[in-house]
């Protein structure tokens, strides 16, 4: 419980410290509770008063990238702003979905589902390759770095093994080709072309990015151009210092000598 507050203190308070003892549409509580809670303080604009109280986390920003995998496009978003905005930024910041399929077709015949891509079938195949990456890794710290180290390099087929040294040594390659080879693989391409279908409104090329499940030509414009800079307004927590929160490296004034 609360300690009791002297009223002559309160009056002392208000006359004090203009606007604390004022009581603001929505704010139905004493001036000695205003700072018992983050919403209790926000619902009477004492916030910046309540130094003892953290801002509550905010969630983070979620973009799902919806693309396919030869697409020189959709290679250079994830490779120049995807990834490396993802390298700044914490999970608490950004959370992201890969969906490769884009413009893909599917038909199933005979009870199992054939696919047919933009770009021919070693995108098809690269499409699985990654989808079935994600599938066995689960964690996105693990197949992102991957999944980069396939479309930044010279074949997203064929450099698997290679890349899996490098970034995801623990994870098994031949999982993951019987994954590509079977029907669980068809299964989880299945999966994306449905979430691809789903979208609203529908895609009309690649990379189409959805942020906070929305899709606008505005958003998109802006992701292409400065994927950092976008989320960064949009998260509404503390910024973190890549985004020039507190902590931040300041800009040199200039080139001395």
């Amino acid at each position: 419980m609360a300690p009791a507050v002297p009223l002559a203190l309160l009056a002392l308070v208000a006359l004090l410290a203009p606007g604390l003892g004022v009581a603001f549409p929505g704010c139905d509580y004493p001036v000695h509770l205003w700072c018992s809670s983050w919403e209790i303080a926000v619902a009477c604009q004492a916030e910046s008063r309540c130094a003892n109280l953290s801002r509550p986390a905010a969630a983070p920003v979620e973009l799902s990238l919806f693309y396919e995998s030869l697409c020189p496009a959709c290679r250079g978003f994830l490779v120049q702003e995807l990834f490396t905005t993802w390298l700044l930024l914490s999970d608490e910041v950004l959370s992201i979905t890969l969906v490769p399929y884009g413009n893909a077709e599917e038909r199933n015949v005979s009870g199992k589902w054939h696919f047919q891509c933009q770009h021919g079938p070693e995108e098809c195949l690269g499409n699985m390759i990654e989808t079935c990456l994600m599938h066995e890794a689960k964690n996105f710290s693990t197949y992102f770095p991957v999944i980069f180290c396939l479309e930044s390099g010279s074949s997203v087929t064929k450099n698997l093994e290679a890349c899996l040294q490098v970034y995801a040594p623990q994870l098994d390659g031949g999982r993951i080709a019987a994954c590509v080879q079977g029907d669980v693989g068809a299964a989880l391409m299945h999966r994306n072309a449905q979430l691809t279908e789903a979208l609203d409104p529908p895609h009309q090329y690649v990379p189409w990015i959805v942020i906070n499940g929305k899709h606008t030509d505005e958003l998109q414009a802006q992701a292409e151009a400065s994927l950092l800079g976008l989320i960064c307004r949009l998260y509404q927590g503390e910024k973190p210092k890549a985004c020039g929160g507190s902590g931040a490296p300041k800009a040199p004034a200039g080139c001395r000598r």
